[in-house]
């Protein structure tokens, strides 16, 4: 598909790139934070799976930058924002990048000495394995990946901080919710204007965290595995049958962004440009080491006959 093609498919592909954002996923953050103040009293965040970056950008624009332009606010701390992924990222002001795996316990360690010894306010995360179009593996791989990201979030967050994170929503969806609700008495599944109404994608808005009495980190997969049996019997398989019948779960579920806004899933007509066609912009940054990086080379190469 072509740029022009995609411009006029997907309003927000086009607004990123017009506003100078580096993925359409800056406008879902943006949308949760409208509905959600989730950046109030912000002063150290950390963005999980952040690469290519457009959360990160977010962080900086609605945290970091207008702290640095305002230095003389009441209190004069600048955030400090700490990006991790696996794959490394074009630099982005005021956000310290970490290559690390978000299931290591060790690169908490690491985030910790990043905030001199304090613990995060905010934790977002954006990630997700590459989609297989099968839902429920999907889904499953999904939550295993957010529960994975709770390995830092437990290690990370202060008592009281939130917890933001992408989520597919599927039949185990109930399990997952319970999950999470051991650890934060305020759970939202939110569905942002700007992600598409055809996609199984919502996010999880975790509030106020509050781990269980007496918790160690290092227990957490126990824990987790008890939510999926009534009897709280640790050798029975981690599932969400029995939060259906009598005892089924309703979960908040709300619509955030400007619902008279722009609709993810409509075409608009490319704007009108005085003496002349309107020219599509290139993404504002590239991968700098997509995984793909290599499959692309051996193409070009297969391509020129090499």
């Amino acid at each position: 598909m072509g740029k022009a093609s995609r411009d006029k498919r997907d309003i927000y592909y086009r607004k990123a790139k017009e506003e100078g954002w580096r993925a359409r996923s800056a406008f879902k953050l943006l949308q949760i934070d409208e509905e959600f103040n989730i950046f109030e009293g912000v002063k150290r965040v950390v963005d999980l799976c952040a690469a290519p970056g457009s959360w990160s950008q977010v962080l900086s624009r609605k945290l970091y930058l207008p702290a640095k332009l305002a230095p003389d606010e009441k209190d004069g701390i600048i955030p400090l924002i700490v990006a991790i992924d696996l794959q490394p990222m074009a630099p982005i002001e005021g956000v310290i990048q970490v290559q690390g795996d978000i299931t290591n316990a060790r690169t908490a360690e690491v985030v910790i000495r990043h905030f001199d010894g304090c613990k995060a306010d905010l934790v977002v995360c954006d990630g997700a394995p590459d989609v297989t179009g099968l839902h429920d593996m999907d889904e499953f791989v999904q939550s295993q990946l957010i529960l994975a990201g709770l390995t830092i979030v437990t290690n990370v967050l202060k008592e009281g901080g939130k917890f933001i994170a992408k989520i597919f929503r599927g039949k185990d969806t109930s399990l997952l919710y319970c999950q999470l609700k051991l650890f934060f008495p305020v759970v939202t599944f939110a569905k942002p204007k700007s992600s598409r109404n055809s996609s199984i994608e919502a996010f999880a808005v975790c509030e106020n965290y509050s781990p269980p009495e007496g918790f160690n980190p290092k227990d957490l997969h126990r824990l987790l595995e008890k939510v999926g049996s009534p009897s709280g019997v640790e050798d029975t398989d981690c599932c969400s049958g029995w939060l259906e019948g009598p005892n089924k779960v309703y979960i908040p579920f709300l619509a955030c962004g400007d619902l008279s806004g722009y609709d993810s899933d409509r075409s608009y007509p490319l704007p009108k440009v005085a003496g002349g066609t309107y020219q599509s912009l290139d993404p504002v940054q590239p991968p700098i080491a997509p995984p793909y990086k290599r499959a692309l080379e051996l193409k070009k190469a297969s391509s020129q006959g090499i």
